[in-house]
């Protein structure tokens, strides 16, 4: 799957009309050590490394999700919501089934060190990382896009997007992301 955001704007209203559209929520966790910024990353059963994230619960909100799937995933308890850093999107097929996934991203804190990969899930690992070796690890550039803002927020500083608006608005242009092939066993997550 290539993650290069497409630069065909009509590309992803054509493909989302004939999409199943799936709403995943997820957080970049990070805990501070010797005053640096560490970011949680997982594995998947792919090899892919990227953020803790899931299918929304019916009527569960976003951040609930977030924060519930990260719990799940990682084995964190002591978790706490900072914000939200954005909502991205991207298609990929499935079974032979075109899928437009949207993902509402969350910043947490936590304090603990200790995490536990669910691996009936398909998590193979967690590692905590310093920014620049999380951005060399991150498997897929809009994870790459999320940790920058992530990073951003955790530093105080703002990028040129608006880092704390209203994940409803939908995912920004920037991440939206095509399919450029039908495999049958593709990730689910870009991350």
């Amino acid at each position: 799957m290539d993650d290069a955001p497409t630069s065909d704007d009509a590309f992803p209203r054509a493909q989302s009309a004939r999409a199943t559209l799936e709403t995943s929520a997820g957080g970049v966790v990070y805990r501070v050590q010797n005053g640096e910024p560490l970011f949680l990353l997982i594995r998947d059963s792919y090899r892919n490394w990227g953020f803790p994230k899931g299918h929304l619960e019916s009527e569960e909100p976003p951040e609930a999700a977030a924060l519930r799937e990260v719990r799940e995933e990682t084995g964190l308890e002591d978790i706490t919501l900072d914000g939200v850093i954005d909502t991205i999107d991207w298609f990929f097929r499935f079974r032979g089934k075109l899928v437009h996934k949207v993902c509402h991203f969350y910043l947490m804190r936590s304090d603990s060190t200790r995490t536990i990969p669910q691996r009936t899930e398909g998590i193979t690992a967690c590692r905590w990382a310093r920014f620049d070796e999380a951005t060399q690890l991150v498997s897929y550039a809009n994870a790459r896009d999320v940790l920058l803002r992530a990073n951003a927020m955790v530093l105080g500083e703002d990028p040129e997007h608006d880092l704390l608006r209203d994940p409803a608005q939908g995912p920004s242009r920037s991440s939206t992301q095509r399919v450029v092939s039908d495999r049958e066993t593709i990730p689910d997550q870009p991350s």
